[in-house]
């Protein structure tokens, strides 16, 4: 079992930056570990994703801006987020599923509590 906590989230102006980070408990070894996030009125979408082989995949809306990496001796995952914008405000989650990563949120079995990323123009 795997049990995943955010922290890091908060409030900035446009350009900001934040870094967001998943303590993860439990052994997750060989998981894909990913950040998704869910807006007001919105479906929950993928930010980033890093799988076992280190490979990275970003949305489109963040690539350049937000970088997700894995600190496998702290049992960490993180986010920087960099020039962020209003439309980034959102619940962001982190998730882990054993094995490669899949396509769509529902195949991910554990997920954080989520926390707040709110950016004012």
């Amino acid at each position: 079992q795997v049990q995943l906590v955010e922290s890091g989230g908060g409030s900035v102006q446009t350009g900001g930056s934040l870094r967001l980070s998943c303590a993860a408990s439990g052994n997750t070894y060989m998981y894909c570990m990913a950040w998704f996030r869910q807006a007001p009125g919105k479906e929950r979408e993928a930010v980033a994703s890093l799988d076992n082989d280190d490979t990275t995949i970003y949305a489109d809306s963040v690539k350049g801006r937000f970088a997700i990496s894995r600190d496998n001796a702290k049992n960490t995952l993180s986010l920087q987020m960099n020039s962020l914008q209003p439309e980034d405000t959102a619940i962001y989650y982190c998730a882990a599923v054993h094995g490669w990563c899949p396509r769509g949120a529902e195949r991910y079995d554990f997920w954080g509590q989520g926390t707040q990323v709110t950016v004012s123009s």
